[in-house]
């Protein structure tokens, strides 16, 4: 197959100046890499069905086509231009989540009020700025929550998202956390149990569901007030959703709690199943629109600009040389991991080839020049060419008819260094095909298509923030994530390196995103074989999860696949998914049947069914999708459509009113289905059988509904309608029966070939009523008056078996039958002839009839044509026209007369005059064939000037007739007066255009050869005119005259006056030859120009004059400088060229000058300067020959150099006071200067210079380096002179690149006898100090040859010193260096940990020696804790007399009673608590919050703590030092005692952790012990710390819990909860007293709460006794349940006659006693605006009376609770007086009742006087009595 294995696995990926091999990329595998033979080449859906089954687990795979595969690039580089995006590369990860701030303050706060009791009133500040706590509380999010963060250290990632482009200190980060800690930790744990929780109360709901007590809903405006809103049925349709704009469905209609928007929570993307808990805010709220992240748009690019931009950001990142693929990788990754800073790369994405052209080449493209005919068509009609790649055959895509650009039509991308495609997979989850055209290489990753869900857990669970902001955020191809977090999560991720002319191909479902490496040019398309059709299932559901609209319908693809050809790979595929599809919507159609949807409309069909996409299906409202194959829609909402899941969303009509859309029945799609098994040349065994199951599966069921009580089938349904529409059919038509039927029809027609009978039917049904509708119509149109089109009636009736039993057609057929009579005869008449009296009789027969036949138009446009014919003719034979006749008019109308049969006198004229308009035709025809004469055409328009009629021919001669003799007048007129004419321009373009239009006359003109002439004398005339205006040549002006006497015309006076300027310019010119050739002085030159200005002429020799006069002065102006200079020295050197060419230019001169000597005679003196200068510089260069000696000075080399340099200083101010740039002069400075560096090498010999001195003269010296300067005497001296800076540095140590070796001394000391000049005193030296180098390395080898105990401090510091003073480079020097940077660095850390404090000396020995003093007194407090607690001397500040006092009474104990906050963190924990009577003498607060114990008491450590870890550390790197410090022996006794005191505290805390009774005493005393202990000593231990922290904690509680239990009060059902709450974490032991006795607590009173709340809702059920009881209970209780006992209390309240407990019933208040009634008890009947109870009013006692004993009866016989006695009114309260204390000590007696009770009673028995407020008017109660 040509696959194999993964060869660039075996080989390595190879490309531009990228070598990496698998373990350099990131330690990411590559994904596989194929290299198809030319044969497998041919087809890229074969071939990629081979590999898919190896490529596939990768998600991608590269494909290198054969060598000889390299299409053209088809677009013009020069001219391509393209808009780009700006993507911020460092956003694409690292960037915070696009939150409102605002919405988060308004869920902030509403959780503060709600769980804190406060408010955030001040803002918090950090680092001097407002802290956004939103933008924190994200952050942190991100990262794990606070647990997470603080235990992995990442403040500083926190900050970068808060603060992005600033720093954090250590400290701030601790500051940070901490307002972390203090304002959003206890949100954080809100917001995690909120998110985890299902809700379970219905929030907001709009429908009658709600639960309220007031039937109306409050909510809350932006402010905080309440506001009222109306009733819940009201509301429904002010609030509409935002998805699909309807106001239904209120019930599961969220709002959101900032904007009050809402959405139907199925509407969301995802949907949400039920009503969320807590406050819920929408995307908009939540999101902001100012941190939106996403790619902006930037400006638009010519492919050369971009190549720039992109060049100079490779060249800013990596320079211009190669860079490898991982530096490139890492590079990228850090920048989208935010670490780098801001980063922006332009990027030309998405670019529609249709628009901006495709690199491939296209049929109507055009070709370049460079690329030939054969190449470009075999590229046009490639299979690869990614243009035909999506309809080749055998792709799913070849069905779609529109152009879906990225889809269907190819995607350019043109790419730069570090632009980027973020992950995500393909739209409806197709393949995609990538090529690169060129450019730098493209790296790609992927994750396999069956590890995507992986993969999305991975990317929620690594950016929380972003999707909680945006949940569909991978929809939207903007954020990035490294790949190695993925595979640190288990998920596979693979790469691959794309390169010019490779293909790359990522599958479904698969993941992948990459970036450029350069700029490129790359282009891609998606493609679907058959092995996608599941895929595109999944696909297609996805964007109905998240309400997306997708690309097509994939129910429609499917469906048009199915319906053409498909081959057997797809058949297996596409039979699978179409009997899904059948199987989904059989079971969502049998759904809606059964819920009463029985209306039903099959679609309109498409124009081109067999294609995909030719016309948009309506959408969902709810979902988005297509809806292809069915929908519902309401008459309510007619432009709304739903797909069948969300039918019961539509609106809130009934069942019955929705109508079912369908485009195929059920029976349609079961073919579709079987079809599919046919694709294949033969129909195997298998297919058959399944084809029998499909077969089996779609039959339908017993499909049964609920209809009037009973249960009912479908096809029981079917054959009641059957036997109804046969009778139908069979008896007399009835309209409104029939609508009725196929009405009821319409519920079976979707179904299977079960209901193909009722189809049948319903087809007999619906033709009969439309043919006796029809009937019926006719009739009622012919009874109204009304015609009736014949055709139709015909229609009607040619039917060979009548419909239905409609009597009426037998009527319309008598009509028929005369109408088909009339028509017969009107043929016959039309056919005859043309008599106008029949033709009219006939026309009126028919106009009576009631039906309407067509005949009769042509009967009346016969008439009519006939009338116009003959009205026609008539006026053509009239003696005197009114106006002339048109040739083509009589023709017409001849042909009329004889079509017509008119038989007229008339007719004759008309045929004479139509004889005679032939023949002038004919003679004008004649005419125009010949050229013709103008008198001839004037004597044959004069013959037929009167002739009536227009011939054509005759006119034309008559316009060409005209044309001339306009021509002529228009000639005539411009001859007038032609030659006094000042404009003769355009004299000249009148007479051209006289020209032209005589040549295009069609009559010959005889003036044309007059109109030649007169145009050449308007020229020349012109040419003149234009001579006077401006200056002509002299020629020119000759050649004018000459031509004006030709054509006769010089003596106007126009050409006399030129004559006389002509004769001016000839003297002038003869007066100029004379003076250039005789040298004239300068004033002739300058008279001759001013006399020239006067003369209109261009004059051949002026120019000669001006040049000449112009060259004269400007060598005058550019002499001045050197004839004022003399030999005085100038401002500024003159340059010795320009002189020279000064005198040269002057001997070219036509002016005769005087200056021209004056300037010669400089340039002598400036030649003779010239050689004395090379004379001495020869003698200079024979010095620098000279060979140099040790006795040099004696010889005198250094006088002869004097006496030169002195000669060169004379030379040098000769040549300045010349004032010229003499070339010498430097040549000399430079040998004068030379000379006195030798003078100054040469002193050197003799005496010790300083380095100074010699860096000096080596910087001279270097100056000359450019110089090729030669000679034995310079090239000694520098040698020597660089010897001596070596010798220098060796011995003072001057040297930049450190000291100099041993070896490099000796060195340059041996070259000291090379060099010719010799330095002997610098020689000395640097023998002496190699001599001392040798003695302190022997001391060193002593010092280190000595035992580590007896090498001191001192000692190694003095070698050190006498070291760097005075040795070389060396080993010894850096080790003894090296040793003692330990020591120090060893010190340094010591004090840093220890710390260091005046009083004690300020050293860490010092330091040492305090905490060892603390380490001794905490021992003796832990050994001897009762001395400790009784010796005066462990507290200065407490009285003397503390000895003998009792250390636990309140007299003497300073015991902390007020509620102290307390910070106790543990590893998760952070919670408060009360801190109370701890016996802590003389100390301060507690613990810190850094969970070390503050400073202040008189025995607590004042220095620093140090934790012990760090001692045992230092002690352990005393090790590695090979000097002894004094400090070691005073860290080890002091980790010793550190150490002990560790110990002795946990034993301590584990038995107070281990006390889990009753008493506390005696695990104070412990704990005040440890806690004293610790405040004493001076080392940290932050496990033991911790250990006590949690113990003092755990105590804390217990004694909170005590005094809570043992207080005055009773507590509350919510301290106790609170408290166990506190307990649990603690991590309290069950075996706890304190635990143990709060749950019992809480158990025994919830039972008691569960039972009150119970009795107070049973509407009197319970007796009031057991009230009382159950009340005596509740007040007995160890807890207070004051709501509890409230509801109680006003359960034990009787109302009403009933003697029940009040009731949410409609009751009203008496206005006297304003006692409560039942409306229905008192039998009140109608309203009134006031309202007194029976009781209250003397006259109606009686009627009192027998309302009450109605009452009774009406009441059960048994029923005899309540028991208590009627309310005692005005006469009868006496004797409800006596019963009533009888019957209250009874019940007083049997249950014990306290005072409370006895309020109680005392309530009930008094009259019924209740807090209600009168009611003035009763129009409330209106609706009821009515």
């Amino acid at each position: 197959m040509g696959k194999g294995k993964p060869r660039a696995v075996e080989k390595g990926v190879s490309g531009q100046n990228i070598r990496d091999s698998l373990i350099e990329s990131l330690n990411v595998p590559l994904a596989p890499v194929y290299y198809p033979s030319e044969i497998e080449f041919q087809d890229p859906l074969e071939y990629v069905y081979k590999i898919r089954p190896e490529a596939e687990q990768y998600g991608i795979c590269k494909i290198v086509p054969p060598i000889n595969w390299k299409p053209p690039f088809a677009l013009d580089k020069n001219s391509f231009t393209f808009p780009t995006k700006t993507q911020a590369i460092h956003q694409l990860q690292a960037r915070p989540a696009a939150c409102d701030s605002k919405t988060f303050e308004l869920e902030y706060n509403s959780f503060l009020e709600k769980h804190c009791g406060k408010k955030l009133r001040n803002k918090v500040i950090f680092e001097e700025e407002e802290l956004d706590l939103c933008k924190v509380f994200n952050a942190v999010k991100r990262f794990g929550g606070y647990d997470k963060v603080a235990k992995e250290k990442k403040w500083k990632e926190v900050f970068r998202f808060v603060r992005p482009g600033k720093k954090i200190s250590e400290c701030s980060k601790h500051v940070l956390c901490q307002l972390y800690l203090e304002h959003l930790y206890d949100y954080e744990t809100y917001y995690n149990k909120l998110h985890r929780e299902v809700g379970k109360d219905c929030k907001r709901k709009l429908g009658g569901g709600m639960k309220c007590e007031s039937s109306k809903k409050r909510r809350k405006n932006n402010v905080g007030e309440k506001i009222k809103v109306s009733k819940v049925k009201e509301e429904v349709r002010d609030q509409i959703c935002q998805q699909c704009n309807s106001g239904l469905h209120g019930e599961v209609m969220l709002l959101c709690d900032r904007c009050n928007k809402g959405w139907h929570i199925y509407c969301l993307s995802p949907p949400l199943k039920q009503i969320p808990s807590g406050n819920w805010y929408c995307l908009e709220c939540l999101s902001s629109d100012k941190d939106s992240f996403g790619f902006a748009p930037g400006r638009k690019f010519s492919l050369e600009e971009f190549r720039r931009v992109a060049e100079r950001a490779r060249k800013k990142w990596f320079g211009p040389g190669p860079i490898s693929r991982i530096q490139m990788e890492k590079k990228f990754w850090e920048i989208v991991e935010g670490s780098i800073g801001k980063v922006e790369a332009m990027y030309g994405s998405d670019l529609d080839t249709s628009i901006y052209g495709s690199g491939f080449p296209r049929d109507n493209d055009q070709k370049p020049e460079s690329v030939e005919a054969e190449e470009w068509v075999k590229y046009c009609s490639s299979p690869w060419n990614l243009n035909n790649l999506p309809k080749l055959k055998g792709s799913m895509l070849q069905a779609v008819h529109n152009n879906i650009t990225g889809v269907m039509v190819p995607w350019l991308y043109i790419g730069m260094l570090f632009s980027s495609f973020c992950w995500h997979f393909e739209d409806h989850c197709f393949y995609s095909m990538n090529y690169h055209h060129w450019g730098e290489p493209k790296c790609w990753y992927s994750i396999p298509g069956s590890e995507s869900g992986a993969f999305e857990k991975v990317m929620r669970d690594t950016l929380p923030d972003l999707f909680d902001a945006q949940p569909d955020l991978l929809f939207q191809l903007v954020t990035m994530l490294n790949p190695s977090v993925l595979q640190d999560n288990s998920v596979p991720v693979y790469t691959i390196l794309q390169e010019p002319g490779n293909f790359v191909i990522t599958f479904p479902r698969s993941y992948h995103a990459g970036f450029n490496f350069g700029l490129n040019c790359a282009e891609a398309v998606n493609f679907a074989p058959a092995d996608w059709i599941p895929h595109g299932r999944f696909g297609a559901e996805l964007y109905q999860l998240y309400r997306k609209p997708p690309v097509l319908s994939h129910e429609e693809l499917l469906c048009v696949v199915a319906k053409g050809e498909c081959d057997n790979r797809a058949s297996p595929h596409l039979k699978d998914e179409l009997q899904r599809i059948f199987n989904k919507e059989r079971d969502w159609r049998e759904r809606l049947w059964k819920s009463g949807i029985v209306k039903s409309s099959p679609m309109p069909p498409h124009k081109c069914p067999e294609y995909v996409g030719t016309e948009e299906d309506p959408t969902c409202i709810i979902c988005q999708q297509h809806l292809y194959l069915s929908a519902v829609v309401c008459r309510c909402r007619p432009s709304s459509f739903v797909c069948l899941e969300h039918w019961d969303r539509l609106c809130e009509c009934k069942s019955e009113k929705l109508r079912f859309l369908y485009r195929h029945t059920l029976g349609e799609l079961h073919n579709l289905v079987l079809s599919v098994d046919n694709c294949g040349p033969q129909e195997l065994p298998r297919s058959q059988t399944s084809r029998r199951q499909i077969s089996n599966s779609n039959e339908l069921g017993p499909l049964t509904k609920k209809v009037k009580g009973s249960h009912i089938s479908m096809l029981q349904l079917a054959e009641k309608w059957l036997a109804r529409a046969k009778n139908a059919l069979q008896d007399t038509y009835c309209s409104d029966l029939y609508t009725a039927l196929i009405k009821e029809a319409e519920q079976f027609l979707w179904a299977g070939p079960e209901m193909h009978q009722v189809c049948e039917v319903l087809k007999n049904l619906i033709e009969a009523k439309n043919w006796a509708n029809g009937i019926r119509k006719c009739l009622t149109k012919i009874d109204d008056l009304k015609k009736v089109d014949l055709e139709h009636v015909i229609k009607l009736l040619d039917v060979d078996r009548v419909p239905c039993n409609e009597p009426a057609h037998f009527k319309l057929k008598d009509h028929a039958k005369d109408a088909l009579l009339l028509v017969q005869e009107i043929n016959s008449v039309l056919s005859t002839g043309s008599n106008i009296p029949e033709l009219e009789l006939l026309y009126s027969r028919a106009n009576k009839l009631p039906i309407y036949v067509k005949e009769m138009e042509k009967l009346s446009q016969r008439i009519s044509s006939v009338k116009a014919c003959i009205d026609s003719l008539t006026r053509c034979a009239a003696d005197k026209l009114p106006h002339s006749i048109d040739f083509d008019f009589l023709c017409k109308l001849k042909i009329q007369v004889e079509e017509l049969q008119i038989q007229v006198p008339e007719t004759v004229k008309l045929f004479d005059l139509l004889r005679k308009a032939e023949s002038c035709q004919a003679r004008s025809l004649e005419i125009l064939k010949h050229p013709m004469n103008l008198k001839d055409v004037e004597l044959f328009l004069q013959e037929f000037a009167n002739f009536a009629v227009d011939v054509p021919k005759m006119l034309l001669l008559r316009q060409f007739h005209t044309e001339v003799v306009t021509w002529k007048s228009r000639f005539i007129d411009i001859l007038f007066n032609i030659q006094d004419r000042e404009d003769q321009h355009s004299v000249v373009d009148e007479l051209k255009n006289i020209l032209k239009d005589g040549a295009s006359l069609q009559i010959q003109a005889d003036e044309l050869p007059l109109v030649e002439a007169e145009l050449k004398k308007a020229h020349c005339r012109e040419k003149v005119l234009k001579a006077q205006i401006t200056k002509m040549p002299l020629d020119c002006i000759q050649q004018l005259m000459e031509e004006a006497i030709i054509l006769q015309i010089d003596p106007e006076r126009l050409f006399l006056d030129t004559s006389g300027v002509l004769v001016s310019a000839i003297h002038w010119e003869d007066r100029a030859k004379e003076m250039l050739s005789h040298g004239a002085q300068l004033s002739d030159f300058e008279d001759s120009l001013r006399e020239a200005e006067d003369i209109r002429v261009i004059l051949p020799s002026l120019h000669i004059i001006d040049d000449a006069v112009s060259t004269a002065k400007s060598w005058l102006e550019r002499s001045k400088s050197f004839l004022g200079s003399g030999f005085s020295v100038a401002p500024a050197l003159l340059k010795l060229g320009d002189l020279k060419d000064l005198v040269l230019q002057s001997k070219f001169l036509k002016v005769s000058l005087e200056e021209r000597n004056t300037v010669e005679n400089i340039w002598k003196k400036c030649e003779a300067w010239q050689i004395d200068a090379n004379f001495v510089l020869q003698e200079t260069n024979c010095l620098f020959d000279t060979r140099v000696t040790d006795n040099a000075i004696s010889d005198g080399l250094v006088s002869r150099i004097v006496n030169l340099v002195t000669k060169l200083e004379c030379i040098t101010k000769v040549g300045l006071s010349l004032g010229y740039n003499f070339d010498e002069i430097s040549k000399v400075k430079n040998a004068c200067s030379m000379l006195q560096c030798c003078k100054k090498a040469l002193s050197f010999c003799s005496t010790a210079p300083c380095f100074e001195e010699v860096l000096s003269l080596i910087e001279a010296i270097n100056d000359f380096s450019e110089l090729s300067v030669s000679g034995t005497l310079w090239s000694s001296v520098v040698d020597g002179v660089k010897w001596l800076k070596k010798a220098l540095e060796a011995v003072s140590g001057h040297c930049n690149a450190g000291r100099c070796n041993l070896s490099d001394a000796q060195e340059i000391l041996a070259k000291a006898k090379m060099h010719k000049v010799s330095f002997s005193v610098i020689v000395d030296q640097l023998v002496g100090s190699i001599e001392k180098h040798k003695l302190w390395e022997e001391q060193v080898h002593m010092f280190f040859n000595l035992k580590p105990v007896e090498r001191h401090w001192v000692q190694i510091l003095e070698l050190r010193e006498f070291g760097l003073s005075s040795a070389f480079n060396c080993l010894e020097l850096d080790m003894v260096l090296s040793e003692v940077e330990k020591v120090e660095k060893w010190k340094h850390r010591c004090m840093d940990v220890v710390g260091t404090t005046l009083e004690y000396g300020n050293t860490a020995i010092a330091s040492l020696q305090k905490i060892k003093l603390s380490l001794d007194r905490s021992l003796q407090i832990y050994e001897k804790p009762s001395w400790s607690l009784n010796e005066k001397i462990i507290c200065m500040s407490c009285s003397t007399e503390s000895k003998n006092k009792d250390w636990t009474s309140s007299a003497w104990v300073r015991t902390i009673r007020e509620l102290v906050v307390c910070f106790v963190m543990t590893k998760t924990l952070m919670f408060m608590i009360s801190v109370s009577s701890y016996p802590l003498l003389c100390m301060g607060p507690v613990v810190n919050v850094e969970g070390g114990f503050n400073h202040g008491g008189h025995l607590r450590f004042a220095g620093k703590r140090p934790e012990m870890e760090l001692l045992i550390g230092l002690l352990s790197d005393t090790e590695e030092l090979c000097v002894w410090v004094e400090e070691r022996d005073v860290l080890q006794e002091l980790v010793d005692k550190a150490l002990a005191c560790e110990t002795h505290l946990t034993e301590l805390v584990n038995y107070a952790s281990s006390q889990k009774d009753k008493d506390l005493g005696l695990v104070r005393e412990k704990l005040t012990i440890a806690l004293k202990a610790v405040e004493v000593a001076g080392v940290y231990g932050h496990q033991g710390n911790c250990n006590l922290e949690l113990a003092l904690a755990s105590n804390l509680w217990r004694d909170k819990v005590n005094r809570l239990l043992e207080g005055s009060e009773k507590p509350t059902i919510q301290q106790v909860q609170q408290h166990l709450k506190e307990g649990c974490s603690l991590s309290i032991s069950s075996e706890d007293y304190y635990i143990n006795k709060l749950i019992e607590l809480q158990d025994t009173s919830l039972y008691w709460a569960d039972q009150a709340k119970k009795v107070s809702k049973d509407s009197g059920a319970l007796s009031l006794d057991k009230v009382f009881k159950l009340i005596t209970e509740g007040e007995n209780l160890p807890v207070h349940l004051e709501e509890e006992l409230k509801l109680l209390e006003a359960r034990s309240m009787l109302h009403c006659i009933c003697r029940k407990p009040y009731d949410e019933k409609s009751m009203v208040a008496c206005d006297k006693c304003d006692e409560r009634y039942h409306i229905r008890c008192v039998k009140l009947r109608r309203s009134s605006k006031v309202y007194i109870c029976a009781a209250c009013k003397p006259e109606a006692e009686l009627h009192s009376k027998s309302l009450i004993a109605l009452h009774e009866r009406s009441t059960s016989a048994t029923f005899v609770e309540p028991k208590t006695p009627s309310p005692p009114h005005t006469k009868s309260r006496a004797g409800a007086t006596k019963i009533e204390p009888n019957y209250r000590q009874k019940i007083i007696g049997s249950t014990n009742s306290n005072s409370g009770i006895e309020k109680l009673w005392w309530r009930n028995r008094k009259p019924f006087r209740r807090s209600v407020k009168k009611r003035s008017e009763f129009e409330g109660l209106s609706t009821i009595f009515q």
